[in-house]
């Protein structure tokens, strides 16, 4: 199919300033066994092209998954009227945006673990799945897997072009337990499903997939039995499961650049961020270094180019609790007159690329976990997500957690549950205290960032230590 594409495209593009095509192939499998019974398989394939055309200061586009010539010229044909139509008219001259040129190849990290098949798979899903089964009181309980295979191929009329190749598997794994009135899970990872990389098996050693069943059982019991989290301004010491989510809603929606010219505000808000922050704000305490990184190989977003062609390079969006750079890809670069990174993003071949978070990581400090906890007199470690609320500015959140532990005099004691803290984005990152070290370090992701209209549900790769935040609002969920 590629060498076909490749030659209608070649002699079906318009004489027009720009032209490129991105052909996308995608395949999945979800697996799943809920209380000890396998699920209906899904499977999915998916294949289409977006075609961009540029041309007289407009900009136009169309999606079709008819890849026939008639397919591709009408596409083509549809992307040179909205073009035409906008030559003028928009808010950016796009004839004054330099397109990239990108020539090469790329493949993700691939599986280093031997293969297993669908059905050695579903007995791994059914093992944890009876594992869960400890206790009259668990009510409910699930394992699954969800596989993926990405191919993408990026053309340009003017003889650019480059592949890119993924594999994605997502394990998850939440069990539920109920006495009385009080009801409690306990995951894998969270709703995001956070323990997603690039790669095969390996995967599931990185999530500790084998034996989690009666793990997490375990803790879901353990937090029926606990006190409620406490409350009062306390220290917060978060662990990468949480991290996470930190990240990902109160730095990485914020510095996506379309959101701070103002795309957003008619979907999921606005930032408080704005451009002149760039370059001197302090964003957090001078331990917080946060990188847009898509070097990677094993973490769930990183790529050689986005979807308009950038290369993407690794670099720092805050440096020393100082903002440096946003999220924007070269078309909002262009608009806003600021360096962004190569993060022009689409879910999909019948998406556009728009201003995306891919791998947005807190880089290692030197404080061991222990150290951590030690330097605590009262305060609460937190762990994997449970609930989020963050207004439309991004700024005041209110974030709640599975698991707790209580920690007093340098000690953890016992477990806490339904632990919850709110901040306001602005001043959060500057309370942070200390970081963790390498010891500490997890990388995570979530296939399940929304943003834009229509929607996009995007992957998004986190990576973080452990890291201990002062003078928190932190409370109980009764």
């Amino acid at each position: 199919m590629p060498d076909s594409i490749r030659t209608l495209f070649q002699q079906l593009a318009p004489a027009v300033d720009f032209c490129s095509l991105r052909l996308v192939e995608e395949s999945s499998e979800q697996m799943t066994v809920r209380q000890d019974v396998l699920q209906p398989l899904s499977t999915r394939i998916d294949r289409g092209a977006m075609v961009t055309v540029v041309h007289g200061g407009g900009y136009g586009y169309a999606a079709t998954s008819d890849l026939s010539a008639a397919g591709l010229k009408d596409a083509l044909d549809r992307a040179r009227r909205w073009a035409d139509a906008s030559a003028g008219r928009s808010v950016v001259d796009y004839a004054k945006i330099l397109m990239p040129n990108p020539r090469g190849s790329y493949a993700g990290a691939v599986a280093h673990a031997e293969s297993l098949s669908r059905r050695e798979l579903i007995d791994l899903l059914m093992q944890e799945s009876n594992a869960c089964r400890i206790d009259a009181r668990v009510v409910d309980w699930y394992a699954s897997l969800w596989r993926v295979t990405t191919s993408q191929l990026y053309l340009t009329a003017d003889g650019a072009e480059a592949s890119q190749q993924f594999q994605y598997l997502i394990p998850n794994l939440a069990v539920t337990a109920h006495d009385g009135s009080d009801t409690q899970t306990r995951s894998l990872g969270g709703q995001y499903n956070g323990y997603c990389r690039q790669g095969g098996l390996e995967v599931l050693e990185h999530a500790a997939f084998q034996g989690a069943g009666q793990r997490v059982a375990e803790q879901a019991l353990a937090l029926l039995a606990a006190p409620n989290c406490p409350e009062g301004t306390m220290d917060l010491l978060l662990m990468p499961e949480q991290m996470m989510l930190q990240i990902h809603e109160s730095i990485g929606h914020p510095l996506e650049l379309d959101r701070i010219l103002g795309d957003e505000r008619n979907f999921a808000g606005t930032s408080f961020v704005t451009l002149d922050m760039f370059g001197h704000y302090r964003y957090g305490s001078e331990l917080l270094n946060v990188t847009y990184d898509p070097e990677r190989p094993e973490q769930f977003a990183s790529y050689l180019w986005d979807d308009e062609g950038s290369p993407a390079e690794r670099a720092h969006l805050i440096r020393n609790g100082i903002l440096e750079r946003p999220l924007g890809g070269a078309i909002s670069q262009s608009r806003a007159g600021i360096e962004g990174v190569a993060n022009a993003r689409a879910c999909n071949w019948n998406r556009p690329p728009i201003d995306r978070m891919a791998n947005l990581n807190i880089e290692p400090g030197d404080t061991s976990l222990q150290s951590m906890i030690k330097s605590v007199e009262y305060g609460v470690l937190m762990d994997t997500n449970v609930s989020w609320s963050i207004d439309d500015s991004r700024n005041k959140f209110q974030f709640g957690c599975e698991f707790g532990q209580l920690i007093e005099d340098g000690e953890l004691k016992g477990i806490v549950k339904n632990p919850n803290y709110r901040g306001i984005s602005a001043t959060f990152w500057r309370s942070l205290k200390a970081v963790g070290d390498g010891s500490t370090f997890n990388v995570m992701g979530t296939p399940f960032c929304g943003k834009g209209e229509p929607s996009q549900v995007i992957r998004v790769g986190h990576a973080s230590p452990a890291c201990l935040f002062g003078d928190i609002d932190v409370f109980g969920g009764e």
